[in-house]
């Protein structure tokens, strides 16, 4: 097993150096038992991580770290595959997967805990979803709505009526199979998404369901995920409260990094979009870019956002702004200053990629040997 693990470590390893989420809220399935979860969840890297991507996904990866069983596994990646469904620099990407990756040691994940590798280090990904796009139907993909939504954002566009198919590509229209593939190719039993990615899992289920019918009937090869339920707080854009907070919106006053210093999270929230209500009430239909303060600030303070907005129910905008600049300040500071000491680490992010690389590989490649021979192919491996 040691020679095999090497020889997998050395074959990903020229991919290292060369080399958005789904993380959150669900019902979750009663087929599988909570002891012995294999957990699997993976954010893109298309810039440093924002304040949305940490209080929706990234905080609760931690929280699962730290109440998970001692037989628990947990994956966390790098998603550089799912990135390239919308144009990148390629500079620009090469910079960002390491950024992401030192953004996920900062806020606490542990390699010693957890399994924190690059997708693209691991082409049992790519080729199960291979497998995958040749079973799955083209009417079950159509009806997955997430592409519109990605590209509208891309283009800084309010909504995504004026999407059309002549935008999409391949890749985006087939990007759900691949997540399907992250997932079954370690076998994951809970999968924490978003609301927007929750017809994702449910594919995968179907596609697990699908090719457990097809190839191994008798003994179905593949466990249907569940949803895992965590807690999670909606962080809207800070220039258009109507879209949440994206790190492929064009305008970059509408997220805080996580990167971001006091005067850049100071200047962003200043112009933040609110309204000329007088007073301070929590109300996300009317008054969206106030509740999104207000979620903010309660998002920080861990308090209800409703015992927040009574706090502030005689004050007006600016003592909220200035109360949120000093709470997102005191939250950001420690992973800032230690992000900003890791990315300069290029030999640790490289030992730790290439630890994630085994790692995931070693149990991926139990997974398809077994596939392979499923499907009547070579099982080399």
């Amino acid at each position: 097993m040691q020679s095999s693990l090497l020889k997998r470590t050395i074959r990903y390893s020229f991919l290292i150096p060369r080399c958005r989420h789904f993380a959150t809220s669900f019902v979750a399935h009663n087929d599988v038992k909570s002891k012995n979860r294999v957990i699997l969840s993976g954010i893109q890297p298309t810039g440093v991580p924002h304040l949305g991507n940490y209080f929706g996904a990234l905080a609760n990866w931690v929280k699962l770290q730290r109440e998970a069983g001692p037989d628990d596994v947990l994956l966390y990646m790098v998603a550089s595959w799912h990135a390239l469904t919308l144009p990148q620099d390629p500079a620009q990407l090469a910079n960002a997967r390491n950024d992401t990756l030192a953004v996920l040691l900062a806020i606490g994940l542990d390699p010693k805990r957890s399994i924190i590798f690059h997708q693209d280090t691991n082409r049992d990904h790519a080729e199960l979803a291979w497998i995958f796009n040749c079973i799955a139907p083209t009417g079950m993909l159509r009806r997955m709505t997430t592409w519109k939504s990605r590209l509208a954002t891309s283009r800084n566009m309010s909504d995504d009526t004026d999407v059309d198919e002549g935008s999409l590509t391949a890749g985006l229209f087939t990007y759900p199979v691949l997540q399907a593939a992250d997932i079954l190719v370690y076998n994951a039993t809970h999968v924490p998404v978003g609301d927007d990615q929750t017809q994702h899992v449910e594919l995968c289920r179907d596609i697990a369901e699908r090719f457990n019918h097809t190839f191994s009937p008798e003994s179905p090869l593949f466990t249907l995920p569940a949803l895992l339920k965590t807690s999670s707080k909606r962080i809207l854009s800070l220039r258009d409260p109507s879209s949440k907070m994206s790190k492929s919106a064009p305008d970059a006053s509408s997220r805080i990094l996580l990167s971001d210093d006091a005067s850049e999270i100071a200047s962003k929230i200043r112009a933040a979009v609110t309204d000329s209500i007088p007073g301070i009430t929590y109300d996300p239909v009317n008054r969206p870019g106030t509740a999104n303060l207000l979620n903010i600030l309660a998002a920080c303070t861990n308090e209800n956002v409703v015992d927040v907005a009574l706090r502030y129910q005689d004050k007006n905008h600016g003592h909220v702004k200035r109360d949120l600049t000093e709470v997102v300040e005191e939250t950001l500071k420690g992973p800032r200053a230690e992000f900003e000491r890791l990315r300069k680490d290029a030999a640790y992010l490289r030992e730790v990629a290439l630890d994630g690389a085994a790692k995931s590989a070693e149990r991926s490649e139990a997974v398809m040997r077994e596939v392979r021979e499923a499907v009547g192919l070579p099982s080399f491996i």
